[in-house]
């Protein structure tokens, strides 16, 4: 391990946004006395009458849930976008506005309200995989779709409204902000390289050896060079994918057990309920080859130095770049020891 990247400031670059963050190793040392999160110790029920994304409970739209056994979506019933929005555009000088029109979806990922990802078994979480697959592809096939945004919020500290397991499908009519820089960069490098940025940067990263967490026949699940986040992590295909459409049958059930560890292992960071936003990055959907597209799935924790510490994204990272304390080799390793174990 590179001894410099633990006792120096530095930076590291981001292969995929073509951004920096700032890393400062001995700020990991400084005391702390700022705000401490409240931590829940509640023991939630397997049913709760109170909870509109449980089984057979009505929704504040009216419409009543069915008995769901293992996986259930529908329509958010206060979708961000709608596909109805009418269409407008305003260019006036420097005043430019255009309308947006998408489709947002909820999934239940178990009627279990007790049970979070951590929780549940790979072969429960194959049958969420299962459904991301199918809407990737239904919500693509809309002409005015072009691209399809997979993500979850976990933890009221994360703004989940409902502590039920759940998570959502955006599907819009414009590339996101994010998705556009990485649409360029990845594009850049398969037109010079003729093959996909992650594939090179995985297969250094497998010899390295120093920030991954853990493999399986298809998937590997490691702390990028990058990260911001004092746990991030990112699951990746070895196989080079343009979106999850492409997953077979085996690689579903290895992408679920990837999956499965790396929550299930989140947990026993700091022995509580780890919160985190989770999201899948993948080609557009907008009738274009995107063969320079490597699709993966990125965990973005807070928790900073325990379960009532939260890093906040304020100060020099809101106007200058961003910066983290532990370094990505040292996330990783204690990561790893927990999975082990």
């Amino acid at each position: 391990m590179n001894t410099n990247l633990q006792d120096y400031t530095h930076k590291r670059f981001n292969i995929l946004t073509g951004e920096w963050v700032l890393v400062s190793p001995h700020r990991a040392k400084r005391p702390w006395q700022g705000q401490e999160e409240e931590i829940s110790t509640e023991q939630r029920p397997s049913y709760d009458e109170n909870c509109y994304l449980c089984a057979g409970n009505t929704r504040t739209s009216g419409e009543v849930n069915p008995d769901y056994k293992d996986v259930f979506i529908f329509m958010n019933d206060f979708a961000a976008l709608e596909k109805e929005s009418k269409v407008f555009s305003i260019d006036e000088g420097l005043i430019k506005a255009k309308s947006e029109q998408g489709i947002c979806k909820v999934i239940c990922f178990s009627p279990d309200h007790s049970k979070s990802l951590a929780q549940m078994t790979a072969d429960e979480i194959t049958k969420v995989v299962e459904i991301w697959k199918n809407e990737y592809k239904l919500l693509g096939s809309e002409p005015t779709i072009n691209y399809v945004q997979i993500f979850e919020n976990k933890g009221a500290v994360m703004g989940c409204s409902n502590p039920h397991p759940h998570g959502q499908i955006w599907s819009q009519s414009s590339l996101p902000n994010e998705v556009v820089k990485k649409d360029k960069t990845q594009l850049a490098y398969f037109n010079q390289n003729k093959r996909s940025l992650l594939e090179d940067y995985l297969q250094q990263e497998l010899e390295l050896k120093e920030r991954i967490i853990f493999e399986n026949d298809a998937f590997v699940v490691l702390v990028p060079f990058w990260a911001i986040w004092p746990f991030e992590t990112m699951i990746v295909p070895k196989r080079a994918q343009k979106d999850i459409s492409c997953l077979t049958k085996k690689e579903e059930s290895l992408f679920a057990e990837a999956i499965a560890v790396i929550t299930s292992s989140y947990d026993k960071i700091f022995k509580c309920s780890f919160p985190y936003s989770s999201g899948i990055h993948q080609a557009p959907t907008n009738n274009k080859d995107n063969n320079h597209w490597h699709w993966h799935m990125s965990f973005y924790p807070p928790l900073l130095r325990s379960a009532t510490v939260k890093k906040f994204m304020v100060g020099y990272e809101m106007f200058g770049s961003p910066q983290r304390d532990i370094t990505a080799e040292v996330a990783a390793k204690l990561i790893k020891e927990l999975i082990e174990k």
